[in-house]
């Protein structure tokens, strides 16, 4: 009997089952690593090289989040200090202390610290930290109270409906321009705050998905 199909028919098949076993792995790492607790997980904590207190700096000192965030006013990315940043105060304070010997190694080896992102944003979504300053939102709309923090904590999920419902009714995150890096903003009266500064600044945020999505 003759052969109905021909030998590379198997390897047809074979290429045929081998790309539907890749798309599936695919698929699956990828909602598995865009998924994950770093994305979507409120309370997400990763452990850093440096026991940093936020509660201290930036809630007792007072440090303002640009001393160290130089980069959020202007640019797309907030910014992560560089240890030189450290050294400013701890060439003079603490300059013994245990939980600093990292810092003190990176400053003297030249080695950058490697801070774990903890509001870290999938790399298909663009978002800008500069836009946002400038059209008065609070930074603690979107990390939390980070001034009572110890350790800083996810504290939105930071999806894209949660980006949409604010892109929606920007009102409720709006705050005067004094106020924007002031963590413990509560006025009273802050509806009627963000509502007067939307109708002044004329804000119109967009919905479309070119917005985030470039």
């Amino acid at each position: 009997m003759a052969q109905i199909f021909k030998k590379n028919v198997n390897l047809l098949v074979f290429k045929l089952l081998a790309g539907k076993v890749l798309g599936a792995g695919l698929i699956a790492l990828s909602v598995w690593y865009y998924f994950s607790p770093r994305f979507i997980e409120v309370g997400y904590q990763p452990k850093q090289p440096v026991a940093y207190s936020h509660k201290l700096h930036a809630g007792d000192l007072g440090i303002n989040c640009v001393y160290c965030h130089t980069n959020v006013e202007k640019g797309a990315h907030a910014g992560v200090p560089p240890t030189q940043t450290c050294m400013n105060c701890h060439k003079m304070i603490a300059t013994k202390s245990e939980k600093l010997a990292s810092v003190r190694a990176s400053w003297s080896e030249d080695i950058p610290l490697k801070w774990a992102k903890v509001h870290d944003l999938p790399d298909f979504v663009y978002f800008n930290h500069s836009v946002h300053v400038k059209a008065q939102v609070g930074c603690q709309s979107c990390h939390g109270n980070i001034a009572a923090m110890e350790v800083v904590t996810k504290s939105e999920p930071l999806s894209m409906r949660w980006c949409l419902d604010c892109h929606r009714n920007p009102g409720p995150n709006l705050r005067p321009a004094s106020e924007i890096f002031n963590t413990n903003y509560n006025p009273p009266n802050k509806a009627e705050i963000g509502k007067a500064i939307l109708a002044e600044k004329k804000l119109n945020p967009p919905e479309n998905c070119t917005a985030c999505h470039h």
